[in-house]
């Protein structure tokens, strides 16, 4: 569905990772730059875990908004979602032999099942994509296959 370097996101989800890129170069870089400074003050760097930890830390913070700059650079964010064909950005119920569940289908970057959001990339995902109201969706899991319904789309 997408291409290799676009990341499909809700309105909601850009502003959340705009809100992370600003803090982590607002507030975390100035953290781990203080924290480095204060371990350098404890003399022999070979030895010393806190500025081990706090070089840690800042890789992992240039590694996130590296990242957070890249995802935001290729953003697509999904508007205008039509009701009829399910596509990123569809919210869906569907019925399954356990009972109806309700799916919103988002790009990968945003996806978090315990919240009912799931990929596009994802095999239910998937599989949904492109299905209307009505329709089966038929996902192999592996306990086998489990049959969706599409009940309604918003």
């Amino acid at each position: 569905m997408s291409k290799q370097n676009d990341f499909y996101l809700t309105k909601e989800g850009l502003a959340e990772l705009e809100a992370e890129l600003k803090d982590l170069k607002e507030n975390k870089r100035k953290e781990v730059a203080a924290a480095l400074k204060e371990a350098k003050e404890f003399g022999d760097l070979s030895e010393n875990t806190d500025w081990d930890d706090a070089k840690s830390r800042q890789l992992f913070i240039e590694g996130r908004i590296s990242e957070l700059e890249n995802i935001l650079k290729h953003a697509k964010v999904i508007e205008g979602v039509s009701g009829d064909i399910i596509s990123v950005g569809s919210t869906v119920d569907v019925e399954i032999e356990d009972g109806k569940h309700t799916f919103q289908i988002v790009g990968s970057t945003e996806a978090d099942p315990d919240q009912g959001k799931i990929s596009d990339e994802s095999p239910i995902g998937k599989a949904l994509l492109g299905k209307k109201v009505g329709e089966h969706a038929e996902v192999e899991i592996p306990a086998g296959i489990t049959t969706y319904k599409v009940v309604k789309i918003k």
